[in-house]
């Protein structure tokens, strides 16, 4: 076995996207854990939930006509979606991706290029579900911002290898095995999936990626 690496050459976070990954998943465990502890009886009111999908989901009708709970809802939606999540284990593999993709932009492109293609992914997420789905259920998740950075990371790795000039079939098989990952989730799911955000996500992180380093 050879030896691990000297600790100078491992790459090491820039604290600025370490705190945004941290402030992140603390913001979206916060908010589970206090929905939990609802949903359980041990504080508030076990309607928490419902409302929290009411006031912050993403519901595509909204952009169709449904009549929204305050004014400014159709435009709030589109980013407070991304903090609420369908349980702990939603939540769980979620933040889980959430850091490793995290880390792997935030070596690439810095801080800055991590929170735009969350943000991107984000809005990208629910622009296509917006577009793409017409299903009167609340849609959460930070699923967009995730396929975010794993089309920038594609991106990334398409264009290091072409410029390595090296095959492109790792990259491809990484697409086909996000692909089949969407197809089975949603069949298990019995079609309740929204790969419409991912889509979405997905494009908006490829057609961002910065096209340098740091």
């Amino acid at each position: 076995m050879s030896p691990p690496p000297p600790a100078e050459d491992v790459p090491q976070l820039d604290p600025r996207a370490r705190a945004l990954l941290w402030g992140a998943i603390a913001l979206c465990v916060g908010i589970e854990l206090v929905l939990q502890a609802a949903d359980h009886g041990l504080i508030g009111d076990r309607r928490w939930r419902g409302l929290a999908y009411d006031y912050g989901a993403f519901w595509s009708q909204l952009l169709r006509g449904w009549r929204p709970n305050y004014a400014a809802q159709p435009w709030t939606m589109f980013a407070s979606y991304a903090v609420l999540h369908g349980g702990l284990w939603h939540l769980t593999f979620n933040m889980v991706t959430l850091w490793s993709l995290g880390r792997a932009v935030a070596e690439r492109a810095g801080a800055g290029g991590l929170a735009s293609l969350l943000a991107g992914g984000t809005l990208g997420g629910a622009v296509g579900h917006g577009l793409l789905s017409a299903a009167p259920v609340p849609m959460v998740g930070a699923s967009g911002a995730l396929f975010g950075l794993a089309g920038a990371l594609l991106v990334w790795a398409w264009a290091d290898r072409r410029d390595a000039r090296e095959t492109q079939r790792p990259v491809i098989v990484a697409a086909l095995v996000l692909v089949g990952i969407n197809l089975v989730m949603w069949w298990a799911l019995k079609g309740q999936l929204a790969w419409q955000a991912h889509l979405g996500g997905f494009v908006a992180g490829a057609a961002l990626a910065p096209r340098r380093r740091g």
